[in-house]
């Protein structure tokens, strides 16, 4: 097997290799796509659509494959709800795809109208829909494909361990990934493939154990990190391609008379280098020019006026800033959350009357994540004293709350500045533990908020909502909103 560095470009040397040019099956992996578009210069559809047409008339069959997550979540998706990305997918000639959770985020019933407008083959073995007792959407729990002399059996597979709320489990079952594997993979023997193609949306942990159980897969085509992955466990290749198409795994896979499976392995970068492909740019653009008027359209409104001033959100506690931590902690549904002000923008106090999704995107433009962890309140009041350290100075790390009073001794040593916390009605136990909704930005150490690592992430960042459609869903959900300044925080 052939394994090139994880971030190495390719070289004509690879490129021109004659025992990896003879493989009869080229795949081609994205995962966990959130944007049809290029993001910061890097990835792109329709330039993702280009390579596959140029490995094609090179001589390889290349097989697009997408390991889960990208029906949501982005601002696009809180308009079309995945429709664009079928539709650009389906341009690009994707060939087989399996569920990640994200495809589960506007409900079952959204998940079957793009499982159904979609061309390419769903195939997922552990997602069942309990009316029928078959792969949710009429997907395939595994398929079997010939490419030239090589008998290809592929076999998808979900994570059941995030993401999927009550509700959606009324009408699904899940089964562990593992069970699916042993159901399905004697299967594919008793057909005599060549090789075994996993096609997962799992954590590399679960994807690690699945080879370290199961040494007749060959290859790993998996999703849910977001940065590249290369790993060899038995005889199976691992591969996670990143996010957002930025870059493509090609994996030219080939079997040798004496039945060993081989694999050659490159991550390639997806620039300017590669011309958008004409099809997929009109679709993706079909689109583009739709957001601009959907961006405009009012998702609920506001009686009172929305304090967005920097000024305000970055040294007292203001309206928006509760409406947004509220909004987080109705998302993951904990008992408490913070996030750091310069997260939130627009610098601005908006207006009573209605809310525009253009509004939401400019008061919450980052991208963060919301996320859920479970932290001793020493740590919550580690991170507070650490959010008000710079007052009186304005400072992105100050924090605006819900499910939580403080006091601030301004006045007090940097660092202990906090008194009186209190979580509802009960004082805040150091020793107690609480769940915290967060920003994947704090989590990951953001403005100084080291405290959080090494503490028992409940909800990660690829599970999470993006904090736009988070508050998106919490202003629908109500007639109107009306945050006012309540004594979450005072300040002495």
């Amino acid at each position: 097997m052939a394994i090139v560095s994880l971030l190495a470009p390719r070289t004509a040397a690879q490129t021109d290799d004659p025992i990896r040019n003879t493989a009869p099956l080229t795949i081609l992996q994205i995962n966990d796509v959130y944007s049809t578009t290029p993001v910061d210069g890097r990835g792109g559809l329709a330039r993702v659509a280009t390579l596959k047409q140029q490995m094609r008339a090179q001589g390889r069959t290349p097989v697009l494959m997408i390991a889960g997550d990208f029906l949501s979540s982005s601002v696009e998706s809180t308009v079309f709800k995945g429709q664009h990305m079928v539709a650009a997918l389906n341009a690009a000639g994707l060939d087989f795809a399996t569920l990640g959770n994200h495809e589960f985020d506007f409900g079952i019933d959204v998940l079957l109208e793009r499982m159904a407008e979609a061309k390419w083959q769903w195939v997922v073995s552990n997602v069942l829909d309990i009316a029928t007792g078959k792969p949710i959407g009429g997907a395939a729990p595994y398929v079997v494909r010939t490419f030239g002399p090589l008998k290809v059996g592929v076999i998808g597979m979900c994570l059941t361990t995030e993401g999927l709320t009550r509700d959606k489990l009324e009408r699904i079952r899940l089964i562990d990934p593992q069970q699916a594997a042993a159901t399905y993979l004697p299967v594919l023997k008793n057909e005599r493939v060549d090789v075994v193609v996993a096609l997962t949306h799992l954590s590399f942990a679960e994807d690690r154990a699945l080879a370290e159980r199961f040494p007749e897969i060959d290859v790993i085509v998996g999703g849910h990190e977001h940065f590249p992955i290369t790993a060899a466990v038995n005889r199976a290749l691992i591969s996670k391609a990143g996010s957002d198409a930025k870059y493509v795994a090609r994996i030219d896979v080939n079997r040798r008379d004496s039945g060993s499976v081989e694999r050659f392995y490159e991550l390639i970068p997806i620039t300017s280098a590669l011309a958008d492909d004409p099809g997929t740019a009109a679709v993706v653009e079909s689109y583009e020019s739709r957001l601009g008027a959907e961006l405009n359209v009012a998702v609920g409104s506001t009686r009172v006026p929305l304090d967005a001033l920097s000024t305000r959100v970055r040294v007292a506690e203001a309206n928006l800033g509760n409406l947004i931590a509220d909004a987080m902690r109705a998302n993951v549904d904990a008992e408490v959350a913070m996030i750091n002000a310069g997260g939130i923008r627009g610098d601005r106090v908006y207006p009573p009357g209605p809310i525009i999704r253009r509004t939401l995107v400019e008061i919450t433009p980052f991208g963060n994540v919301v996320c859920k962890v479970a932290l001793p309140g020493r740590v919550i009041l580690a991170a507070l004293n650490h959010g008000v350290s710079k007052l009186p100075q304005t400072a992105g790390q100050f924090p605006q709350i819900s499910g939580l009073t403080m006091r601030v001794d301004v006045a007090a040593a940097a660092g202990d500045r906090v008194r009186d916390v209190r979580v509802g009605a009960a004082a805040l136990d150091p020793e107690k533990t609480y769940t915290v909704a967060i920003a994947d930005f704090m989590l990951n150490g953001g403005d100084g908020y080291t405290m959080f690592a090494g503490q028992r992430v409940l909800t990660s960042p690829e599970a999470g909502d993006l904090l736009v459609i988070a508050l998106e869903k919490y202003i629908v959900a109500k007639p109107e909103v009306a945050p006012e300044v309540e004594g979450r925080i005072r300040i002495e």
